[in-house]
């Protein structure tokens, strides 16, 4: 049986890094067939780049539009006053760890990438 879940974890604050490789490679993921289901998360200070770049916000309402999920820790978008700026960009803000920890013991079904 092949993995048919990505998870992308992005704790980095560096927004050329975010838009050149996660956002890229998780937004033709979909499209081209390399995966089924695509789930971008957001941890700690990279949450800071979403609410600061208009280009990564640009570019999560894109990838969106071919089904890709998004997702921020709730405990780091508080400390960042972030919640209700990530949500109005449909970026669900919860208990992160749990489908982290559900994809790092399930690794026939999920692929998990960090960055």
């Amino acid at each position: 049986m092949k993995k048919e879940n990505l998870l992308i974890v992005i704790s980095t604050e560096n927004i050329d890094s975010i838009l050149k490789f996660p956002l890229l490679y998780g937004g033709v993921s979909i499209p081209r067939g390399y995966w089924k289901r695509v789930h971008i998360m957001f941890w700690g200070a990279s949450i800071k780049s979403v609410i600061k770049s208009k280009k990564i916000r640009k570019k999560i309402k894109e990838i969106q539009k071919d089904g890709v999920e998004f997702s921020a820790c709730i405990v780091c978008a508080q400390e960042y006053k972030a919640v209700k700026k990530l949500e109005k960009n449909s970026i669900t803000c919860n208990h992160t760890g749990e489908l982290l920890n559900k994809a790092l013991q399930n690794d026939k079904k999920w692929a998990t990438l960090t960055v």
